[in-house]
């Protein structure tokens, strides 16, 4: 069985959830990807952070990261497998909002001026978090050169990030 399908059955089996959810858009839906299931896995974790690297391996590239919380296991693991490329990835974690103490960043982690960035998500809705997140690298100088998601749910967030190239791992469609 490939990586890929590996992960999908452990996200069928563990992350895939049926019930009544309220996402964090406010939207409501019958299901629901729990997606920390696969992401905090360590064979999840490590098959997705393999099959994301293997998406970005060529791509010149300095960080990953996004919002916290969905994005950070995923920048942490596909940081730690790179580290034997040519130019491996340092990762940073968006805060949701700036800290009020201390150097009152909103960024953490090692991110610098200039930088080309990957912006990862655990789930895709309406892409409102990922474009919090991009907003953020890109207000202190940053160039997003990709968008990664585990899960695409295929409600908008594709549309919503159309000036950026972006890749979902899987697809609502493929569980559903």
């Amino acid at each position: 069985m490939s990586k890929r399908d590996e992960l999908f059955t452990l996200l069928k089996e563990k992350a895939v959830k049926i019930g009544e959810f309220t996402l964090s858009s406010g939207k409501k839906s019958n299901f629901y990807f729990d997606a920390k299931q696969a992401t905090c896995h360590p064979y999840g974790s490590y098959l997705m952070g393999s099959l994301m690297l293997e998406e970005i391996k060529n791509l010149e590239a300095d960080a990953i990261g996004g919002l916290t919380m969905g994005a950070d296991p995923i920048a942490a693991v596909v940081s730690v497998l790179s580290k034997d490329l040519p130019r491996p990835l340092f990762s940073f974690m968006v805060r949701k909002e700036a800290k009020g103490h201390g150097l009152k960043k909103s960024i953490e982690g090692i991110i610098e001026l200039g930088w080309k960035v990957i912006i990862v998500d655990d789930v895709i809705t309406t892409a409102e978090s990922t474009l919090k997140a991009i907003k953020a690298v890109e207000e202190i100088g940053c160039k997003v050169v990709k968008v990664m998601a585990l899960v695409d749910r295929e409600e908008g967030g594709t549309e919503a990030l159309a000036n950026y190239p972006f890749v979902p791992l899987f697809k609502k469609c493929e569980f559903f």
